[in-house]
């Protein structure tokens, strides 16, 4: 994934770039800002923050679940007959709570229309392969030491970080990061009564620093 948003960067002309990234885009959008500071100028992370990591001890646990799914049979992407049914069945089978309105942009940007008026995801079945290698926590936290870039995170009071010791660690990591925490979960920038308050901390946050 660091790769896809370098090469977009360079088709783009952009040798340096801010980046505003949520969740697993946010751990991508660490990763090259640890490993390439002279490309990333600032970061603004929503609801995520660095790499999903295993514990040393379990490598080879995680290697074994990576390479079993990726020698299994490609499944073919779920199919729907309306999109309202693909919206709720997002609703009831996601990693983290959300609700019809919320998930209802992020469905329906994903779907393609059949002839027969059904709807199919476009999703690539790949993606929810597990990593057959993941960093360690050391390593996670040795690449949250190494980001120059000035970062914003906003996180959701209901989001999947809070005050657990993994993200009170990681955030400490940061030499140069501004936390927000605002109402809302996961998916805050997306749920209706929410979205305003997180532009409002982005514009706030670029003001403050002279960047906007």
């Amino acid at each position: 994934y660091c790769h896809d948003l370098l090469d977009a960067a360079d088709e783009l002309g952009l040798e340096r770039v801010s980046l505003l990234a949520h969740s697993m885009g946010a751990g991508v959008a660490c990763l090259c800002a640890a490993a390439l500071p002279e490309r990333i100028e600032r970061l603004v992370l929503i609801d995520g923050l660095g790499a999903v990591t295993t514990p040393v001890e379990e490598s080879a646990a995680q290697l074994r679940k990576g390479l079993r799914a990726a020698r299994r049979l490609r499944s073919v992407p779920p199919r729907y007959p309306d999109s309202r049914t693909a919206v709720a069945a997002r609703v009831a089978g996601g990693v983290t709570p959300i609700d019809a309105d919320t998930a209802t942009p992020l469905v329906e940007r994903n779907l393609q229309r059949e002839a027969d008026g059904h709807v199919r995801l476009r999703t690539d079945g790949r993606l929810l392969w597990p990593s057959p290698v993941r960093l360690c926590p050391e390593q996670a936290l040795a690449l949250l030491g190494a980001i120059q870039a000035p970062a914003l995170l906003i996180e959701g009071e209901a989001g999947i970080l809070g005050e657990r010791d993994a993200a009170r660690a990681a955030r400490a990591a940061l030499t140069q990061l501004t936390r927000q925490v605002l109402p809302g979960g996961h998916h805050l920038h997306l749920e209706p009564d929410r979205v305003s308050g997180v532009a409002t901390a982005i514009v706030g946050w670029l003001e403050q620093s002279g960047r906007a």
